[in-house]
């Protein structure tokens, strides 16, 4: 895994809260902002079908738009691809790799994600 997304100036640190993991069902996304000490770190979480969670920065990288600029729905039909709500740019959802459309060739960076024991989502320290 990529470590990009820590040269974000409010990259979370560690152990950081996100969210209960009983809060993101299968086959579901969300955007949300993380607060730490550093400031509000856009944040896209997706549970695939498999209910494994995957986190990615929230930022298109076509311009760094987010991705739910337009519109909340970021996660298409089949719960495989991320879509940009801007400018249609595809993500897999399971590796955050561009797919098609402006700026996709890039990529999201993933972000790591760990179940700490109370249940809850925590930004991880190493692979997601």
């Amino acid at each position: 895994m990529s470590h990009a997304w820590q040269s974000y100036r409010s990259a979370p640190p560690p152990g950081t809260p996100v969210i209960e993991a009983a809060a993101l069902r299968p086959g579901s996304s969300r955007c949300l902002s993380v607060e730490s000490h550093k400031g509000r770190f856009p944040l896209l979480l997706v549970r695939l079908a498999n209910g494994r969670p995957r986190a990615y920065v929230n930022a298109c990288s076509h311009q760094y738009l987010p991705l739910d600029q337009q519109g909340p729905r970021v996660l298409s039909e089949d719960g495989r691809q991320l879509i940009c709500s801007s400018h249609q740019a595809r993500f897999c959802a399971e590796s955050g790799a561009g797919l098609g459309g402006p700026g996709a060739g890039d990529g999201l960076d993933a972000v790591p994600l760990e179940v700490a024991e109370n249940g809850w989502l925590v930004i991880g320290a190493g692979a997601s």
